[in-house]
């Protein structure tokens, strides 16, 4: 039995947070592991696309293009997301779909409101084709760096990428409870590293920070005609883990991530893009060679390759739990079939592992790699999503900034109106490099809309056709107290609150009696990340000792029947599993002779997902042992 889509309106508690633990330095150097690793490695890769795509190195395009990228992420990642985001999370949490939930998927009246649902289906679609695309371009930057000190091992940075690519993605089913422990270490050894390096060639240079009058960003834009305009697709590099201090602040709490963001992270990307450019000024750098590795002396090139890689590793297994953490989000929303989600950690909710995803991941990265072969290459590829789910961001905003907040529309209009021309600006730039590989995320993305939508309509029918074969829940019961009764207690999940589970009709019509009690348990998913113990479960008496038991969780919570049934009670008595029978209703579904509502590829895809979704069992984690499983076969 699917969890039902039945989702309240979760901005009617905001005193809910999540219980995040720790001092505020000891969540601030954690989150330097895992929120800024994408972010936090685009200096590998940013300007030396960025010169490129310009096609040149000259002084004043030298000056240009770390103006916009400074004020790139002023802009969009400070003012925008960790200022103005980040105050509309969802009880603590972060992310397009717990915005999508926080904003409403349903009106006053109970009804979906469609356009807010694919805002969040389409920007939730777009980063899975940015969390195989992170890991790849990230690792190859890193390593094409050993072509400065080691030359010879050119030919063999693909395969070696390929190599480290793979073992991450072999190694998820583990977790990183243990070595997640030495992510925030690193990273912070890390930004030193970079922002050290950075001042010092700021220091031969110092008139590189000049750049900081936008002034210059905008001459370069104005001058160099459509060229300067498709080179903002490159300068948009320097800000697309942006949206991954949002999705995850939910780990640390927001003043933990502004501290690192305002703090640190900031100043020493800054700052080594200022060095970048004060070695391009002085001519040091020369032919194809990136200027980040040029930053320091010949010696320190290849500990420099090293520490890369590490960080690179970092930030793609960040991206990696990030679109797992989004894959039981979309399960529990109900935009997605149940899919086999193992908990690595006993002590982080985020310490999951989706082994679909994964090896779809997996799949689909060293693809990338092996098809692209660079990071010059995949650049092309990489910003056309990241840039497209900030600007969805940015319409949710408003919708956010109306609804919730409140404010009047000329301000909500004016702000949502200017972040929203920076986001369509990067958009319309990486759309110029769709032919160069930006095709890779929109496809993907279309696909990953298609199986959403796809499955958001094959519920709706299932259900219709379900409702077809049950009758009023209160006229069931009402004709029940003729029926004989065995002793123990029968559970009969059901979608909706009103009608006779289909499991319980087969189950009366194959044996002739009801359990002395009878409950009816519907699960539903709320629009916020947890639930609370005290608000977990709702007992309504039906008579004829039949009951309604409501469970509700969070969309970041993993549901669990027996142990919410631990201190339920009916009429004074409370659960003993032994005595106690789950009642399932196992549909088949299939494709009926006649032309039903849906398209007929619309309704083989849904078939082939409900066949495929996970047990229902196991997802509810109840005993097998205590299961009964009957058949329904339903055509659509």
């Amino acid at each position: 039995m699917a969890n039902s889509l039945a989702i309240r309106d979760g901005s009617a508690r905001p005193d809910q947070h999540p219980h995040v633990e720790g001092a505020l330095g000891a969540l601030a150097l954690g989150a330097l592991g895992v929120v800024y690793g994408d972010i936090g490695t685009s200096p590998l890769y940013t300007l030396k696309t960025a010169y490129d795509w310009a096609g040149s190195t000259a002084p004043d395009v030298a000056l240009g293009l770390l103006s916009l990228i400074i004020w790139t992420l002023v802009i969009t990642t400070s003012v925008k997301y960790v200022a103005l985001v980040m105050r509309a999370d969802n009880h603590g949490e972060g992310g397009i779909l717990a915005l999508m939930a926080r904003v409403g998927i349903r009106d006053s009246a109970g009804r979906i409101r469609p356009g807010v649902v694919w805002l969040g289906i389409v920007g939730a679609a777009l980063l899975y084709g940015d969390g195989a695309i992170t890991p790849a371009i990230s690792v190859l930057s890193a390593l094409e760096g050993l072509k400065l000190p080691m030359p010879a091992l050119a030919p063999y940075v693909l395969p070696l990428a390929a190599s480290v690519l793979l073992c991450l993605f072999l190694l998820q089913h583990k977790g990183t409870a243990v070595i997640g422990r030495l992510f925030g270490p690193i990273m912070l050894v890390w930004f030193v590293t970079i922002g050290v390096l950075g001042v010092i060639a700021v220091f031969q240079h110092p008139s590189v920070l000049m750049a900081v009058n936008p002034r210059y960003g905008i001459d370069y834009l104005t001058s160099h005609g459509f060229r300067g305009f498709t080179v903002l697709g490159a300068v948009f590099l320097s800000a697309t883990g942006a949206e991954a201090l949002y999705a995850d602040m939910g780990h640390f709490g927001a003043p933990a991530i502004r501290i690192g963001w305002y703090g640190l992270v900031l100043p020493c990307l800054l700052l080594n893009y200022a060095g970048q450019t004060a070695l391009v000024m002085q001519g040091k750098v020369s032919g194809d060679a990136n200027p980040f590795f040029l930053l320091g002396a010949t010696w320190v090139q290849l500990p420099m390759v090293v520490l890369a890689t590490v960080a690179t590793i970092i930030a793609s297994q960040s991206i990696i739990s990030g679109v797992f953490s989004m894959t039981r989000q979309a399960v529990q929303l109900g935009l997605s079939p149940r899919l086999h989600i193992t908990q690595t950690s006993a002590e982080g909710y985020g310490q999951i592992y989706v082994s679909s995803i994964n090896w779809l991941l997996m799949i689909f990265t060293l693809g990338l790699t092996l098809g692209f072969g660079s990071s010059d290459r995949l650049a092309a590829a990489f910003g056309i999503a990241v840039s497209m789910t900030m600007l969805l961001t940015t319409l949710l905003m408003y919708r956010m900034m109306r609804e919730q907040w409140h404010w009047g529309i000329a301000v909500a209009l004016a702000i949502a109106g200017a972040l929203g021309l920076v986001d369509g600006s990067f958009v319309a730039a990486n759309l110029t490099k769709v032919l160069d590989g930006g095709w890779v995320p929109l496809i993907a993305a279309a696909a990953v809309c298609t199986l959403m939508g796809t499955w958001g309509t094959g519920k709706v029918a299932l259900l219709h056709q379900v409702e077809r074969d049950t009758m009023p829940l209160g006229l069931f019961i009402a004709a029940s107290a003729e029926i004989q009764r065995v002793p123990g207690t029968a559970v009969f999940l059901s979608r909706r609150l009103d009608v006779v589970p289909l499991a319980m009709l087969h189950s009366l019509k194959h044996y002739n009696v009801l359990h002395q009690r009878n409950v009816i348990l519907h699960i539903e998913t709320e629009q916020v990340p947890r639930v609370p113990n005290h608000e977990r479960l709702y007992v309504t008496p039906l008579g004829e000792r039949f009951y309604r038991i409501v469970l509700r969780y969070g969309f970041m919570e993993h549901p669990n029947v027996p142990a919410a049934f631990d201190n339920c009670a009916l009429a004074g008595e409370g659960f003993d599993l032994m005595s106690t029978t789950f009642f399932f209703s196992h549909e088949t579904v299939c494709a009926g002779e006649k032309k039903g509502a849906l398209n007929p590829i619309i309704r083989r895809l849904f078939i082939w997902m409900h066949r495929n979704a996970y047990d229902a069992t196991d997802f509810f984690r109840i005993p097998r042992n205590r299961i009964v499983e009957l058949g329904a076969r339903i055509e659509l």
